[in-house]
C-alpha cells in the first residue's frame, strides 16, 4: 500500500510523496484510534489539503504505558529529500479537554523570531498543526469521546538529519521541521521542474492569449486566488525556483506580458540578478536588504540588525523600526524590475511581492503597468 499520485514531466511520470506534516497527522490519528478503541488500526487515512487521499499502513501502532504510539514512514516519492524513509511518530494520551500538541525527540525548536511559529515552540508549521488536530478530532468524534488529548510528535534520528538541512541556519535547533502546505511532495529534480514548467507554459500559450501569470508555488497561487480574483481568467504556470528558465520559456511561446507573483523571501533574490532562487544556489536575502538599506541611509546598527534576521519578514520589521521600510522596499523593487527586464527582452514584465500572511509588500513599475492594463480589460 502506498501513495500513487504522479505528475508528468514531458514524457516521464514522476511519483509524488507525502510531507512530514501528513505523516504526523496520520500517526496522530492511528495513535488516537488505538487509545480510544483499544484496537490498533491496520491502515490510517486522511485527505490532504491538496485534495488527494492518503491511506497507509503504520510502521507500528502499540501501547506504551498510558500512551498510544504510532509511527508512519515518510515516502518522498521521486523527490530527493533527506527525510525520505524516516519515521514520524505520535504519542497520544488522554487529557481533560482540548488538544495539546508539542514536539519531542528529533523535532526542532524555534530559536529566532520571524518563522512560522514563535520562539520556543516546536517547529511544527501551521498547516501540519491544523492537519494533526483535525485528524485527532475526527477520531474523537467517531469514538464519541468528549475529553482532551495530548499529542507529542517525534522523529527518531531527526536531530542528526537536521544537520544536513538549513534548519540550524534558519534558527531551528535540535531537529527537523514538520512541514507541508499541500500535504504532498511533488518531485523537485531541477530538469523535471523546468520541463514541467515549460509544458505548463506551452499549454497556456495554446489558448492563444498573450498574457501569463507566473507563480513560484502554492503561496503565490493562494495569494492570486484570495487577493486578485479579477485576474482569475488569465492563464498561469508554476515555476518553483527556476524563474529565469520560466521567463525564457514564456518568451519562446510568444507571450507578450508576464506578471510574476511570489513571496518576498524568494523574489527579493531577483534584486541581485539571481534567477534560480533555491537556497542551495543562493541565499543572499539579508545581504540584499543590507545593501539597499545602506543606499537609503541606514546606519551600521540597522545593517547589523538586518544581517541578524532569519527571514525577510524579520528584515521588514527592522526597517519599520528604522523608518526605512518604504524607501528600501522601493529600492529593492527597482532592482527586481531591472533584473526581470534584462531577462525578458521585449516581453513586458513585472513582479508583485507579498509577505507574512499574504500582505502586499510592493509592485514593481512593470507590475503596476500590467495590472492597470489588465484590470481595464
Amino acid at each position: 500500500m502506498g501513495f500513487e499520485h504522479y505528475i508528468r514531466s514531458g514524457t516521464r511520470r514522476l511519483r509524488c510523496g507525502y510531507t512530514t506534516g501528513t505523516c504526523a497527522a496520520l500517526a496522530a490519528a492511528g495513535a488516537a484510534e488505538l487509545l480510544l478503541t483499544g484496537r490498533a488500526p491496520a491502515v490510517v487515512s486522511l485527505m490532504t489539503p491538496k485534495g488527494f487521499p492518503v491511506e497507509l499502513e503504520p510502521d507500528y501502532c502499540r501501547m506504551e504505558g498510558s500512551e498510544a504510539c504510532c509511527a508512519i514512514r515518510k515516502d518522498a516519492g521521486d523527490d530527493p529529500d533527506v527525510t525520505d524513509g524516516v519515521l514520524i511518530c505520535a504519542a497520544v494520551r488522554k487529557a481533560e479537554h482540548g488538544i495539546e500538541l508539542d514536539g519531542g525527540e528529533g523535532v526542532g525548536r524555534v530559536t529566532k523570531p520571524g518563522l512560522d511559529q514563535p520562539v520556543g515552540a516546536a517547529a511544527i508549521n501551521s498547516v501540519p498543526r491544523q492537519m494533526i488536530r483535525a485528524a485527532a478530532e475526527r477520531v474523537c468524534r467517531a469514538c464519541t469521546y468528549t475529553g482532551g488529548l495530548k499529542i507529542l510528535i517525534s522523529v527518531p534520528g531527526g536531530e542528526e538529519i537536521a544537520k544536513r538541512t538549513f534548519n540550524p541556519r534558519l534558527g531551528i535547533a535540535g531537529g527537523l521541521s514538520i512541514l507541508g502546505s499541500s500535504g504532498i511532495v511533488e518531485p523537485m529534480s531541477e530538469r523535471a521542474i523546468v520541463e514541467t514548467t515549460a509544458l505548463e507554459i506551452r499549454q497556456a500559450a495554446a489558448g492563444g492569449g498573450k498574457r501569463l501569470i507566473l507563480l513560484p508555488g502554492n503561496y503565490g497561487m493562494d495569494y492570486l486566488t484570495t487577493a486578485l480574483p479579477e485576474l482569475e481568467p488569465i492563464p498561469r504556470a508554476k515555476c518553483s525556483n527556476y524563474i529565469g528558465e520560466a521567463i525564457d520559456a514564456a518568451r519562446v511561446e510568444g507571450f507578450a506580458e508576464l506578471l510574476l507573483i511570489g513571496h518576498i523571501g524568494k523574489l527579493v533574490k531577483l534584486a541581485g540578478g539571481i534567477m534560480n532562487t533555491h537556497s542551495k544556489t543562493a541565499d543572499c536575502r539579508r545581504e540584499l536588504f543590507v545593501c539597499h538599506a545602506a543606499l537609503c541611509g541606514a546606519d551600521t546598527a540597522t545593517c547589523r540588525a538586518l544581517m541578524a534576521e532569519v527571514s525577510s519578514e524579520g528584515c521588514l520589521a527592522v526597517l519599520d523600526r528604522a523608518g526605512l521600510r518604504e524607501s528600501v522596499t522601493e529600492s529593492l523593487l527597482c532592482a527586481v524590475q531591472e533584473a526581470l527586464t534584462r531577462r525578458a527582452g521585449d516581453m513586458r514584465i513585472g513582479a508583485l511581492l507579498f509577505s507574512g500572511d499574504k500582505d502586499l509588500t510592493g509592485l514593481t513599475a512593470g507590475a503596476k503597468e500590467l495590472m492597470d492594463k489588465w484590470r481595464k480589460g
